[in-house]
């Protein structure tokens, strides 16, 4: 490996600096130890930090692509991926549709001529499950609902009574730990879907470092299909409460769920390590 690499920092689900969800994104010649990589996470400090490489003509994937917070790798993750799509069409390294090889299956990226980016993610498994004890306490509200959304996600999904109840969330991040294996998606419907969105969320996940996250694409494969029932639509707009906000555009596909927005980078340097 070299001694120095190319680093940005991509602003994620957003048209704007300086909101939506940063990801760094490093692309290249190949994965170095995973110490090397969860250092870089560390040291990056955003929610995710996705590594890419090239991968070799002919196979099922166009790129190898891996996701860490500060404290861990995971399975999934959204905005990361958008940010790593957004620098290969605006870099050059790639055209067309890029196929992703990650520990969550081959996901699909597709930039748009309006500078947006579709990703093709599979829809997240919901069960309806009993709201555990003292979940309400640690959020600071009381849940209406609760689901598990599968392995990958490995979120619990809680439905509040309304938008002001969630933007008004003040959590005990520490006693969120121990409710989920990932973190804590909380939800309502819109108090008025006419400013542009169907749903509002946040999202906790102080299991893996990130007490609040800004923009969640990967929870949106579970608030898709959450709310494509409740709502009786396919295409859905959700709205990331959170101090940085973000916006996904969301279509529900059966097992697939497509996460559009857009992504601008705002540092680009070299990582000297």
């Amino acid at each position: 490996m070299p001694t120095s690499h190319r680093i940005r920092i991509v602003d994620a689900f957003t048209d704007r600096p300086f909101a939506g969800n940063p990801a760094g994104v490093l692309l290249l010649d190949a994965f170095p130890d995973d110490t090397w990589l969860q250092h870089v996470a560390r040291e990056v400090n955003h929610a995710e930090t996705a590594f890419a490489h090239r991968l070799p003509e002919g196979g099922e994937a166009d790129w190898a692509l891996r996701w860490f917070t500060p404290a861990t790798e995971v399975d999934l993750c959204g905005h990361a991926t958008l940010a790593t799509a957004h620098v290969l069409h605006t870099t050059g390294a790639a055209t067309g549709p890029v196929r992703f090889a990650t520990r969550g299956g081959v996901l699909t990226a597709t930039a748009h001529e309006d500078g947006t980016l579709t990703l093709d993610f599979p829809t997240a498994p919901l069960t309806a499950t009993e709201v555990p004890p003292g979940i309400a306490e640690a959020l600071g509200a009381e849940p209406v609902a609760a689901y598990d959304t599968g392995r990958h996600i490995g979120d619990l999904l809680i439905e509040l009574a309304d938008e002001k109840t969630v933007r008004a969330l003040t959590p005990d991040h520490k006693a969120l730990v121990r409710h989920s294996e990932r973190g804590i998606i909380a939800t309502a419907g819109a108090e008025d879907p006419a400013r542009g969105y169907d749903f509002v969320s946040r999202g906790f996940f102080p299991r893996v470092g990130i007490d609040e996250d800004p923009v969640t694409g990967s929870a949106h494969t579970a608030l898709a299909p959450f709310w494509s029932e409740r709502l009786g639509r396919t295409e859905l707009t959700g709205l990331q409460a959170s101090a940085r906000t973000g916006l996904v555009r969301t279509e529900l596909r059966g097992d697939r769920t497509l996460l559009t927005g857009r992504a601008v980078t705002v540092i680009e340097g070299e990582l000297l390590a």
